[in-house]
């Protein structure tokens, strides 16, 4: 075989350092990009954030220096979801968002959130306040250490004496003394190592001559099981009673707190910070950037005044620091821009939604917007992936208005969303004595032109969180 060169020319796409950051920004969440950028700050000296200016107003531009040559600084790549004419632009100036209080018919703010006290340190801060011997203690907070998130305490007696040493001579008896000053501690019912003590923990606090208050007990003891299944023909049987002692027992338990530690906070609490706000301006649903979930960065005014200097070799590290903030700047500008742009394009396909709710939203698909904001459908994905809109209805993922859709007997179609809606709205109607099946759901959506199967009802309504019409029936 005769060995030769041959010159083929061929196309293929690449992707630059820099179009691969603009990708991977576009789809991480504000606060996974706002810890990035934390790391990207510390190790880029050209780079800074905005506090606040001389102004007392916050800005985000490309950079603010005019003496860096620009004729040496080579620009970012253009990308499908980056028009030029935006990486000259002040975030401040954004009409989408610098919208006057006066024009906007909705009135709202973003809500901050707020540190919360763990249960451990509620427990602890009661403990201290106490009289008790250092020893006891020391016992009881041995067992607020054993607490579960929900205020259970799930070893046992036995298992926590065993694993102490013989030294401390600590017996079942001195634990189980500790575990009555914990049980006497706030929230009611903390230290319960069952559903029925953390609930009869919380009866014993009810004043003694409230009506039904013994039956209450009773069923806490002993009928739990047959309370939660609603088996209230076989409960009045045993427990010799009658609809009005039942049904007034029954109202006491079920307004008692099953999990007590629930309402303290926990390591694992995470916040929305909302990418863009909704509001109703002059008869018109408008989105605009949050201003609070954008980074506020500039070019450092020193080390740029250094490069336009000095040009040398010896400072080629800080020249290509410098181009890579710019990039950083200029993606991160793009990134709320696309965003924006496919909020604005939901909500002019949902504005019904906005208008009367759940009920009113229409079918919609990827694909839709991508061909409205000329966009792929894979970015699209990535815009509407863990970022939200702080709308006069809540706060909510832009993947929430995207969803199947059920034809309709008229040849239209109904979306998922607005079917659990309506399902949502017939329960909350029903007769509790005579509960709806998912057979009739479906007829009564027949009723109203939308066909859906009873398997389908079933599917949504446990998407729901609504429990079958045999567990919703009532006295």
């Amino acid at each position: 075989m005769k060995q030769g060169l041959q010159l083929k020319l061929s196309q293929h796409l690449t992707l630059t350092p820099q179009l691969q950051q603009s990708i991977r920004l576009l789809q991480l969440s504000t606060l996974e990009m706002n810890q990035e950028l934390e790391l990207i700050v510390q190790s880029n000296p050209l780079l800074e954030r905005v506090d606040t200016m001389d102004d007392g107003e916050v800005r985000v531009t490309e950079y603010e220096t005019a003496t860096v040559d620009k004729e040496n600084t080579e620009a970012p790549p253009a990308t499908e979801s980056a028009p030029a004419e935006l990486t000259e632009m002040d975030w401040n100036e954004s009409p989408a968002y610098n919208q006057s209080d006066e024009d906007s018919d909705e009135d709202f703010e973003p809500q901050s959130s707020q540190d919360t006290t763990s249960l451990r340190e509620h427990m602890v801060w009661q403990l201290n306040l106490t009289c008790l011997q250092e020893r006891d203690k020391q016992l009881v907070l041995l067992l607020i250490d054993a607490l579960d998130d929900s205020g259970y305490l799930t070893q046992s007696l036995d298992d926590i004496a065993e694993m102490l040493p013989d030294e401390l001579d600590v017996g079942l008896d001195d634990l189980q003394i500790a575990l009555k000053y914990l049980q006497s501690l706030d929230p009611l019912g903390v230290g319960a190592r069952d559903l029925a003590e953390c609930l009869s923990l919380q009866l014993q606090s009810v004043a003694e001559h409230t009506p039904h208050l013994a039956l209450a007990k009773e069923l806490v003891r002993h009928e739990l099981s047959a309370l939660g299944a609603r088996d209230y023909a076989g409960l009045k049987r045993r427990l010799h009673c009658d609809d009005e002692a039942l049904r007034g027992a029954r109202e006491l338990v079920t307004h008692l707190n099953p999990r007590p530690g629930e309402a303290f906070g926990g390591s694992d609490t995470r916040y929305i910070v909302p990418d863009v706000i909704v509001r109703k301006i002059k008869g018109a649903w408008v989105a605009g950037l949050n201003p609070d979930a954008m980074p506020k960065l500039r070019i450092n005014q020193m080390y740029a005044d250094i490069l336009s200097r000095n040009r040398d070799a010896n400072h080629q590290q800080l020249a290509g620091q410098l181009q890579e903030a710019k990039w950083l700047i200029k993606n991160i500008l793009q990134r709320f821009d696309t965003i924006l742009r496919v909020t604005q394009s939901i909500v002019d396909r949902q504005k019904h939604f906005f208008e009367h709710g759940e009920v009113a939203m229409r079918p919609l698909v990827l694909r839709e917007i991508a061909d409205v904001v000329e966009l792929h459908e894979s970015t699209v994905s990535r815009v509407t992936t863990q970022k939200f809109m702080m709308t006069p209805r809540g706060i909510f993922e832009l993947k929430y208005f995207f969803g199947s859709h059920v034809n309709t007997d008229a040849g239209g179609a109904c979306s998922a969303t607005a079917i659990r809606a309506l399902i949502k709205q017939l329960v909350a109607a029903e007769n509790i004595k005579k509960p709806l099946s998912d057979g009739q759901i479906a007829e009564v959506l027949g009723q109203q032109g939308i066909v859906v199967a009873r398997r389908t009802i079933a599917k949504y309504r446990e998407s729901l969180q609504i429990p079958p019409a045999n567990q919703r029936k009532a006295l």
